[in-house]
């Protein structure tokens, strides 16, 4: 009998039982353009174990895929990579019907996974290095807390040299299609980098060290299969090489300049401080947050030397969008970025000093005083405006030179 919803083969006694969401749009935040999905899998041994689950409205998906290969009831073990809820959302209900003889996940991810669901799961905790006999497949984790929560931890099936990488080496595509190599490279880079700069790049340090650990470990995969996007069958040194030059990242002549504006003023600036940044030899990247979402502004940062923010004043604050993007960078902690502040005003210079302060709270070094002008620029104030552009550029291109 043919599946609704079919389970796909990744490797050898492998499936992916996941969910596609095509409608999602919004990613706490992030701006999920072509949906994601949420990817569960399957592995048949003597304990047939259940990697992940997913968001709990696609329980019955999930369900179905397993269906497809055996009887839901007969899955004797559920490994919980990571406990937030797109990927643990129907894990009670999965527990329920399948009643497994143990969950495996970390010890922090017991103390999430109870704090979700209660205390009555047979949870049962693993620890860096643990291995779990299948029967002919061994199950190996790795700790990797704060990629992206506390509690989060890779599994390695040994004997195929396949990670499970919970969100790690992951990315937020929609598809009919399970593989990368079956994606448009474009739309590879661009969506890893996006997640990358969305999701992990606070935690950069602790990516480049369990990189560090795994090389130094030996250890080597033929398969990355995360929980979000397409599985790595070939090249998987691609997405890894992208990860590491992620995790320690190069000064860059690009700078990224992001605004919003009233009435046209602080746009015109904006587009000043473009010219006098590529006189400087830098290379600009106007970002107007009227068409521009504040996780794309992050993607493009992920690979910037600079940062230069504009934003009018507006009732005594600097603009809503503005203030938007710069909690959100502000969180996200973009390292070894050079700045500066514009913006115009009518007769208090209110959102100036503020962007400036956030900046601060950023990690951005401020070299050069800010560009400001009242009501429309005139010609001493886009002077202004190429000055702080070639200013930054100097900053930027210095780095490079010393790279």
């Amino acid at each position: 009998m043919t599946s609704n919803f079919p389970a796909v083969p990744i490797a050898p006694d492998v499936y992916w039982v996941g969910a596609i969401d095509w409608d999602i749009r919004d990613f706490h935040g992030y701006a999920t353009s072509r949906g994601t999905t949420y990817n569960a899998f399957l592995i048949i041994a003597d304990k047939i174990t259940l990697i992940d689950a997913v968001k709990k409205q696609f329980q019955a998906e999930l369900i179905q895929r397993i269906s497809a290969i055996i009887p839901p009831e007969k899955i004797d073990y559920i490994v919980s990579n990571h406990a937030e809820m797109d990927h643990s959302g129907c894990l009670r209900e999965v527990a329920d019907l399948v009643k497994p003889e143990k969950i495996f996940t970390s010890a922090k991810g017991i103390k999430a996974l109870q704090q979700h669901f209660g205390n009555d799961l047979p949870l049962t905790p693993v620890q860096d290095g643990d291995r779990v006999d299948l029967g002919g497949k061994t199950l190996l984790f790795m700790e990797t807390p704060m990629l992206h929560w506390p509690e989060s931890m890779f599994t390695l099936l040994e004997e195929q040299r396949l990670l499970f990488s919970q969100d790690a080496m992951g990315m937020h595509v929609a598809s009919a299609e399970r593989f990368a190599d079956e994606i448009p490279d474009y739309i590879l880079e661009y969506e890893a980098a996006k997640y990358y700069a969305n999701i992990l790049l606070p935690y950069s340090k602790l990516v480049r060290k369990q990189l560090d650990k795994i090389a130094g470990q030996g250890l080597a995969f033929d398969i990355i299969a995360p929980d979000h996007g397409p599985v790595w069958r070939r090249d998987v040194d691609r997405i890894l090489q992208w990860y590491h030059r992620w995790s320690d990242p190069q000064p860059s002549p690009r700078v990224i300049v992001t605004y919003d504006t009233m009435w046209g003023s602080t746009a015109t600036m904006a587009r000043a401080i473009a010219e006098g940044l590529k006189q400087g030899g830098a290379r600009p990247r106007v970002m107007p947050l009227g068409a521009c979402h504040r996780s794309d502004v992050a993607t493009e940062i992920l690979e910037a030397g600079g940062l230069v923010v504009g934003s009018p004043t507006l009732n005594g604050n600097l603009f809503p969008t503005v203030a938007d993007l710069m909690v959100y960078l502000r969180g996200l902690r973009p390292p070894h970025l050079v700045g500066a502040a514009f913006g115009s005003y009518g007769w208090a210079c209110k959102s100036v000093p503020q962007v400036e302060e956030f900046l601060r709270e950023t990690g951005v070094d401020i070299i050069s005083e800010a560009a400001k002008a009242v009501y429309v620029p005139d010609e001493a104030a886009l002077r202004e405006c190429n000055r702080l552009g070639r200013e930054v550029a100097a900053a930027v291109m210095s780095r490079c030179d010393q790279q």
